[in-house]
């Protein structure tokens, strides 16, 4: 378990670098800088100027991490019998980082149209966010050995419900957004919080801007619900802190929100308003992970 542990936090850490550098290539205009795929401009080191080196480079983090992957796959099968949820967690890293690689390559072929540029971010927070339960699952595992199942009582119940919902409308947030930014509508709506002083609004880039903005509000009501609960409640302390964490990402993320209408989306402020989205997101996944293990007591503790 140790070992799967510490390569599910090394695959973590690579595949969020690789997100962040594909989204700063896509940010700064170098994402089509390499026209074919696998190969870059039919070479695998071609001359790295006018922003090549950004979409090289995060190709090869993506090179870097395949066989990381392979070893998180390989260990969490070794393991797969000492908790029920590594082996569903290994299959849906598998096949998410699989269908990864197509969409990049399709991402490609596609010339990053706004809709490729949304699924190939949204898979790849899926699958960060499998390799961070993965984590969990297999430090949950160092502590204790096999599952005591026992029921849990509504209030845990209720509690990973709301967690999860959080979770997914972070999930459905940040996607809208990698739309609203990959289709050049950042500023469809230059007045905040209406978009031109009004509320209605008509042309398509100012719909999906106002969208983004409702639903983020939605993400916002829902991360107060879960702060509120899980303190409240008195829920297990590292479900407390990542739902502390959590709300906190969120209040950060409304203000580059509001940043970057006011300051016309420079470049380092649309690229932290992406990395922050992820780590909301991933800040909720960590804490309804943790809440599923409280609730189901999948491990005993280690006697002493």
């Amino acid at each position: 378990m140790k070992t799967l542990w510490r390569l599910s936090l090394a695959a973590v850490i690579v595949a969020y670098g690789a997100v962040m550098l594909g989204s700063w290539t896509r940010i700064n205009g170098a994402g089509m800088t390499c026209p074919d795929w696998p190969r870059c401009d039919g070479r695998l080191v071609p001359p790295l100027g006018d922003g090549t080196v950004w979409e090289w480079t995060h190709r090869l983090l993506v090179f870097v991490l395949t066989p990381l992957v392979i070893a998180v796959v390989v260990a969490a099968w070794r393991n797969r019998k000492r908790s029920p949820f590594i082996a569903p967690t290994m299959w849906a890293i598998a096949l998410l980082f699989a269908f990864q690689v197509f969409l990049g390559a399709a991402t490609v072929h596609l010339s990053n149209s706004p809709i490729s540029v949304v699924w190939h971010w949204g898979t790849a927070m899926a699958f960060i966010a499998g390799l961070c339960a993965m984590a969990i699952f297999a430090r949950a595992g160092l502590r204790g050995s096999p599952p005591a199942a026992r029921e849990s009582n509504a209030a845990e119940t209720i509690l990973t419900g709301v967690l999860a919902g959080t979770t997914l409308v972070a999930f459905v947030t940040m996607c809208v957004g990698a739309y609203v930014s990959s289709s050049g509508a950042g500023l469809a709506c230059l007045s905040v919080p209406g978009c031109a002083g009004n509320v209605v609004v008509y042309s398509p880039g100012q719909y999906v801007q106002m969208l983004h903005r409702f639903i983020a509000a939605a993400c916002l009501l829902s991360a107060v619900a879960s702060f509120a609960l899980a303190w409240a409640w008195r829920a297990a302390a590292r479900v407390r802190l990542m739902a502390t964490v959590g709300l906190l990402l969120v209040f950060v993320q409304v203000l580059l929100g509001l940043l970057n209408v006011a300051l016309r989306l420079p470049i380092d402020l649309r690229e932290a308003h992406a990395a922050n989205a992820a780590l909301v997101f991933l800040a909720f996944v960590i804490a309804t992970t943790f809440a599923i293990l409280g609730a189901v007591r999948t491990y005993e503790p280690v006697a002493a």
